[in-house]
């Protein structure tokens, strides 16, 4: 149905969100879903996941802002423009203009902390939410460590002031891209050469890599604040949450004296389900049948 790097049955459709373009693939019909990627990826990750989606929903996968296709917004010292409110409010914004005032979304890595964001800032709109691979960002710094700091590099590389990371970033592409595909769980042949090449190219322009630079500088700042605010002020996430984490990754091991993933999302949402499910953390790729499967039933 698709082929290697595009999803050749989705329109592609450029809209203008609050502050700059977002680039997005639109295919099916049914309640709407929004797709959002991770790093070092762009829309194209859920090449095997979203048509299979699509036989059931209006699948919406869109680029961040700084990623992909999508615009790259001039950034300032707070880092504001490439917080996940921002990006959140982009979602909000092109899901509107679509005709989806209420949507469902999964986001994946960097796109699941947007998609949480947007279920936590815009209540009314999100029905569903989907997690995949990641936990809170409040939660991940403060009981960050020597692990995290080696495992994953790019919350701390990355979060330098620039130019360091982007200079480092820029000089390597493909070096980053191969670490990232090839170092966090799995395998290889979950990305074609085609596939692969996209995601270095995106890393290619100077504006990507300083926009994606400045997100997890945001990461490390503004979007931690946003998560202290809501949890001093008691507010949760109201939808039901599916989350889902590599079973080969860090996410069921590292936080086990605390009951694992699922009770740290308890403390941010009531109806909370999931588990573990036995690939890398790039599953959305790797497994991609048994991702849209616990996809469409949570979202069903």
């Amino acid at each position: 149905m698709t082929s290697p790097t595009t999803l050749e049955d989705f329109e592609a459709i450029e809209l203008q969100a609050e502050e700059t373009g977002i680039f997005l693939r639109r295919f099916g019909s049914g309640p709407a879903v929004l797709l959002l990627h991770g790093f070092p990826q762009t829309h194209l990750m859920w090449r095997a996941v979203a048509p299979l989606l699509a036989r059931r929903f209006t699948v919406i996968c869109a680029d961040l802002r700084g990623y992909g296709r999508s615009g790259c917004p001039a950034s300032g010292p707070d880092h504001a423009a490439y917080a996940k409110r921002a990006m959140a409010n982009d979602m909000v914004s092109l899901m509107w203009k679509l005709g989806f005032p209420r949507f469902s979304v999964a986001g994946h890595d960097r796109g699941g902390r947007v998609a949480y964001r947007l279920a936590l800032d815009h209540p009314d709109r999100v029905e569903r939410l989907a997690v995949l691979d990641i936990l809170p960002t409040a939660d991940t710094w403060e009981r960050a460590d020597k692990k995290l700091a080696t495992s994953f590099w790019p919350w701390s590389l990355l979060a330098q002031p620039e130019p360091l990371p982007e200079r480092l970033v820029s000089a390597a592409p493909d070096a980053v891209v191969d670490d990232a595909l090839g170092g966090w769980g799995s395998p290889a042949n979950a990305f074609n050469s085609e596939v692969r090449a996209a995601y270095i190219e995106a890393l290619r322009d100077p504006a990507r890599v300083h926009a994606i630079c400045e997100e997890y500088r945001a990461a490390a700042t503004l979007d931690h604040e946003h998560d202290l605010e809501d949890r001093h002020a008691g507010r949760r996430i109201a939808c039901p949450v599916l989350v889902l984490w590599s079973g080969r990754g860090p996410l069921g091991t590292w936080y086990a004296e605390v009951g694992g993933p699922l009770a740290l999302w308890r403390a941010w949402a009531t109806n909370v389900s999931g588990g573990p499910l036995e690939a890398g953390h790039f599953f959305p790729e790797e497994i991609p049948e048994q991702t849209a499967a616990e996809l469409s039933d949570f979202l069903g």
